[in-house]
């Protein structure tokens, strides 16, 4: 089974804290495919790799940008075919409340959501209901006041 985090967001944007995440995935050697709500955000999102840090660099690309094999770290929307798993990743990151059927065929995914959004929040419950149901192994994270992650027991 998959193992799935739920990465809550209470102290910075999306845009400020994935890169930290990415950072960690690349550092790893694992690649990922984070998976936006829209192409608009993706977009935001790809912006936010390139200029998070200028001391920093994060191989990505969106898969608009073609040649997702390529890359490292793929940014997609939800609504893009991933079928195949462009970029062979086996870290899934979704965003923007996204969601997709082939959790299963990735070793890891963190689902990143927005503790100030109740529509996010409640969202965030019933993905992790669905998930505990399927026997995924389930793991949770709140950001600290650094806006660094800690694991929470649930």
């Amino acid at each position: 089974m998959t193992e799935i985090g739920f990465y809550h967001l209470t102290r910075s944007a999306l845009e400020r804290a994935l890169p930290r995440l990415l950072e960690k995935v690349h550092a790893s050697g694992a690649r990922a495919l984070v998976l936006a709500g829209s192409d608009e955000r993706a977009e935001a999102l790809n912006a936010a790799l390139w200029t998070y840090d200028p001391a920093s660099f994060l191989p990505h690309a969106t898969a608009a940008d073609g040649d997702a094999e390529a890359q490292p770290i793929l940014l997609a929307t939800a609504g893009e075919s991933i079928d195949d798993n462009p970029n062979g990743a086996t870290i899934l990151v979704l965003t923007d409340g996204a969601t997709s059927e082939h959790i299963g065929d990735f070793a890891r995914c963190l689902e990143m959501f927005d503790g100030q959004d109740d529509d996010a929040v409640t969202a965030a419950r019933a993905h992790w209901s669905a998930y505990k149901d399927a026997g995924h192994d389930l793991t949770y994270w709140q950001q600290n006041e650094r806006g660094g992650w800690e694991k929470k027991d649930v």
